[in-house]
């Protein structure tokens, strides 16, 4: 007797079909478990003779054969359970080929019969959309598989109810949906006493979708400023908290009751992370820090204290918006559109240039310090800018700054004006390349004559260049000018820390 279910397998933060074949025969009895079964999956056939048993059915004592298709695909994690024993009972004629044929069934029996909830449910439910099937899966998932719309949910608590329900002896239990966003709180930019200059170059990379790098001394206020940088950022819209949430569920840093990502996310690794921790990789493969960062903020503080590279690994995610992982016998692509904000001392003991404090540094220490941050990752971050640190007279003199709520108003008129200017390409003016820098970033005679003195003075590369004009292009929305004038330019080269000299 053969019966045939569909499951999926992960494959980054998509899922693939699966073709889940059992077929009982008469001979020796034993479990065969074929078509590149990794893990978690071999184990699965231990699982299903206690759970048939503890959920009131009797376990097939005859040969019986699973086959998971394609054969040539790697299926790991045990969310197979489920489909396999939907498939022996359909053989043991409990349910019909029938019915469920009409379902992707994902799902992890535990001994006692119970199903349990399984990572990466969300890439599960859109492949069961795109394929026009409805999704079973256990209750603990179903929050979480309600966040794709206009597709018909069924889950349960244990095998035995799995059964009732498609036998139609049972109803399903309601499912909570997921589509309606809560309140979300952010650390207040009013907080912060002084350091406009470092509030307006939030506000720009905010707005634009630059990368921030911050440079000051010990106590400026530096991880207190990148904090508050996704509280400046629009609120994720249902496309973006989607691709957010299935990089989480992948990644299974998902819960029942955390089971929608709809704040801004917002990741600060420590300076000790590993390559595969901060980009992904692993075996099996998972999402590193920067695809957990997607759609938000990654908040990499002291900077030279981090593996040379570990950094240089982030060279491509910041050119291209996505990671490119490969292992011997797979290639896998996590997205990676994240905005970076990063912060450092200006020299070893952090107080190069402080006038509080004298800098014990040598010109010699000083520049073998910065030197750890290579030339092409500092042109990947468009805004280099001096965080200083804020005298005590001024602390008590100082008034309350703009909200993160006015500054938030201004950013998300700008992307308003980005989001038609690229309404084809659908991103930020950071994103632009060489080709939409001369389409949409157009300097008159006196800017572009402003520009190359400077780039002449402070050695601009050319992809420094490029960024000092997708800034100023950024400050002109914020400006509402349609045009890129010479303050816009100027204010642009300021934040070109690296460029200065230093003595």
């Amino acid at each position: 007797m053969l019966a045939k279910t569909f499951s999926a397998a992960l494959w980054g933060v998509e899922a693939r079909l699966i073709e889940v074949e059992v077929d009982i025969s008469y001979g020796l009895p034993g479990f065969s478990l074929v078509g590149l079964p990794q893990g978690a999956v071999k184990e699965s056939k231990e699982r299903l003779r206690a759970a048939f048993k503890n959920a009131g059915f009797d376990f097939p004592d005859q040969k019986i054969t699973v086959n998971l298709a394609p054969a040539d695909l790697k299926k790991e994690g045990s969310g197979f359970d489920l489909p396999i024993a939907i498939g022996l009972l359909s053989t043991m004629r409990v349910l019909t080929q029938e019915k469920i044929k009409q379902f992707i069934f994902y799902g992890e029996l535990s001994l006692d019969g119970k199903l349990k909830g399984v990572r990466g449910i969300l890439p599960v439910a859109l492949l069961a959309k795109e394929k026009g099937l409805s999704l079973f899966c256990p209750f603990e998932n179903a929050k979480e598989a309600s966040l794709v719309k206009d597709l018909q949910i069924f889950a349960a608590k244990d095998l035995a109810q799995a059964a009732a329900i498609l036998r139609g002896e049972a109803k399903p239990p309601k499912i909570p949906k997921n589509f309606e966003t809560v309140p979300i709180d952010y650390p207040d930019l009013s907080e912060i006493i002084g350091q406009e200059q470092a509030k307006r170059a939030l506000e720009i990379a905010a707005a634009g979708g630059h990368n921030v790098l911050l440079v000051g001394p010990p106590g400026s206020g530096k991880s207190m400023l990148a904090k508050r940088l996704p509280g400046l950022l629009p609120p994720l819209s249902y496309e973006e908290a989607l691709e957010s949430t299935r990089i989480y569920s992948v990644a299974g840093l998902l819960s029942e009751e955390k089971a929608v990502l709809w704040k801004r996310p917002f990741r600060a690794p420590h300076h000790t992370v590993s390559d595969a921790g901060l980009i992904g990789g692993g075996n099996p493969p998972r999402p590193g820090e920067i695809s957990l960062a997607h759609r938000g903020v990654l908040f990499l503080d002291e900077l030279p204290e981090f593996r040379r590279n570990t950094l240089e690994a982030l060279r491509q995610p910041l050119e291209e918006g996505q990671i490119t992982v490969s292992r011997a016998n797979m290639t896998i692509t996590y997205p990676a559109r994240f905005i970076l904000i990063a912060a450092m001392n200006p020299c070893r003991c952090g107080y190069y240039g402080d006038k509080r404090k004298a800098c014990q540094c040598t010109p010699q220490e000083v520049r073998r310090y910065r030197q750890k941050i290579s030339g092409p990752l500092l042109d990947r971050i468009d805004i280099q800018i001096e965080v200083p640190a804020v005298e005590i007279k001024d602390l008590s003199q100082a008034q309350k700054g703009e909200s993160s709520k006015t500054v938030a108003e201004r950013v998300l008129k700008a992307r308003e004006k980005q989001k038609k200017r690229f309404k084809k390409e659908g991103f930020l003016n950071a994103h632009m390349s060489n080709r939409e820098i001369n389409s949409y970033c157009s300097l008159g005679p006196k800017e572009r004559a402003v520009l190359e003195k400077a780039a002449d003075k402070l050695n601009l590369s050319a992809r420094a260049w490029h960024r000092v004009i997708k800034i100023a292009r950024t400050i002109a929305d914020l400006e509402a000018e349609k045009d890129i004038k010479t303050p816009h330019l100027l204010e642009a080269l300021q934040y070109r820390f690296f460029d200065r000299p230093l003595w």
